[in-house]
């Protein structure tokens, strides 16, 4: 499924770099809209949820890739190699993590305290199940990010802390013009996977 998240995570950021145009009034602005000083439409909200699932999906598919050794595509495997490529999965995640927090910026409810007592909770459970000898399942994996997400949600969602660092990254990733440079990358690396069977790296 990676050469298929490639196309995904292309869309999605095709529709943030439309949206990041029309509420900055220029796609040469990177700055000049304040986070707050805008309605939170259904859009948004609809934006907002397609973030972070295409976010968690892209995640969970380049973690699987590099895990089980799958390959990104059945071209992929018949024409280059039946094995993960390490790029593609990479990648995935990368920027699977980036279009999730992307909307952390658009809503008041960012923090980096929740990112880090979700990550904090999560790492200890690990730990404490390889401890305890519980076989490391893809299950267990998937209950893990569930469990990080979930805390990271409620502690935002409390404390509602904004950090600089991370609407600064937001905002440059979501700039119009970097926006399409990755769109375009990611059509490019999905056809190449799905149709010629090769990747870019």
């Amino acid at each position: 499924m990676a050469a298929f998240f490639m196309i995904i995570l292309g869309i999605m950021w095709g529709i943030y770099a439309s949206y990041e145009a029309n509420r900055r009034k220029s796609w040469r602005q990177l700055t000049g809209v304040e986070d707050w000083d805008f309605d939170i439409t259904k859009f948004l909200k609809v934006l907002t949820l397609l973030g972070y699932a295409v976010g968690v999906l892209s995640i969970l598919s380049g973690a699987a890739g590099l895990i089980f050794n799958i390959s990104p595509s059945i071209a992929y495997s018949t024409t280059t190699a039946d094995e993960a490529n390490t790029f593609t999965s990479v990648f995935l995640i990368v920027f699977g993590i980036l279009t999730f927090m992307k909307p952390l910026n658009d809503l008041p409810i960012a923090s980096i305290l929740g990112f880090a007592v979700g990550t904090v909770i999560t790492v200890g459970v690990l730990a404490a199940l390889m401890y305890l000898g519980i076989n490391i399942s893809t299950t267990i994996i998937i209950v893990l990010i569930v469990l990080f997400l979930i805390i990271f949600g409620i502690v935002a969602v409390v404390y509602k802390i904004y950090t600089a660092g991370l609407m600064i990254l937001s905002k440059i990733i979501s700039w119009p013009p970097i926006a399409i440079v990755l769109v375009i990358f990611c059509f490019a690396q999905g056809f190449m996977l799905l149709v010629l069977g090769t990747s870019i790296a």
